[in-house]
Formats: structure tokens, C-alpha cells, sequence
């Protein structure tokens, strides 16, 4: 399992996760930005981990919103969730999200913290958590 911290802001790290199943009780209080669909199994798994931001692909979006369901699970929770467009970055690939997302849904938590439908990501985040970053990743998708 890969999860590299390609950030850190505000004392928070900013964990890529492929997949939402990754997400582990150590990674409480962080900014997630999976490569997962924001459906009901994977708002399971979200739930189930106190998170400063979590960010899902909206694979979509799908009837009945069913690839965002997540951020309104997050917000039962009081948790600030949003997805990012999946033709922005692909479906999987947390990476690319972090390069090339582009904000495409916020659950009112989001929103407050000021995250906005059309932003990218990776700035709207720095922009909300603060700019210093100690670590990144380079062209080439290796860390620095």
C-alpha cells in the first residue's frame, strides 16, 4: 500500500489514498485525497475516521447522486468532504487528483471552510490549511 504525504499544511499532512479502504485510525485529524468513487461504501469507511478534509472522486456523480453520497454521510458527521470532477482526474489515482483536480461538489462543512465548486484542488487546499508544504512530490511521481 502506498500512501505518500505530499504536503504538509498547518500541521496537517495531505495523505493520497488510491483507495479509501487505506484509511487507517493513525490517519485522524489529516487532509485525505483518495482516488475512490464518493458512493455509500466508501463514505463507510470515511466515517469511520475523524478527518480534517476528505476528498473523493464523483465518479460522475451517477442516479440519485449515489457518487457523492459520501460527502452527505461525512456532513451527518459534522466532517467536511468534497469531490473532485471525474473529468479532471481519473478514477483510482490520488495523484492525479492532487495535480489535475477540479472541485465539483462541497458538503456545507467544505463550504464553510471556504472550498468552492470549479477551484483546484491541490490550491483550494493550500489556500484553506495554509502554503508551507515540507515534502512533494516531483515530474516524475517520485517523492522529494
Amino acid at each position: 500500500m502506498n500512501k505518500p504525504v505530499v504536503a504538509e499544511l498547518g500541521g496537517k499532512r495531505v495523505l493520497l489514498l488510491d483507495s479509501i479502504t487505506w484509511l487507517v485510525s493513525e490517519d485522524a485529524g489529516q487532509i485525505v485525497i483518495t482516488g475512490s468513487h464518493g458512493g455509500r461504501s466508501a463514505g463507510d469507511y470515511a466515517t469511520d475516521v475523524v478527518l480534517a478534509l476528505c476528498c473523493f472522486n464523483d465518479a460522475g456523480v451517477g442516479k440519485e447522486r449515489a457518487g457523492v453520497v459520501a460527502l452527505d454521510m461525512l456532513q451527518q458527521r459534522g466532517g467536511p468532504g468534497l469531490a473532485y470532477s471525474h473529468n479532471s482526474a481519473r478514477v483510482g489515482d490520488a495523484l492525479d487528483a492532487w495535480r489535475n483536480g477540479v472541485i465539483s461538489h462541497v458538503n456545507p462543512s467544505a463550504a464553510t471552510l471556504g472550498f468552492c465548486i470549479g477551484e483546484d484542488l491541490q490550491r483550494a487546499i493550500r489556500r484553506t490549511f495554509g502554503s508551507s508544504s515540507v515534502v512533494g512530490i516531483g515530474a516524475t511521481g517520485a517523492l522529494k
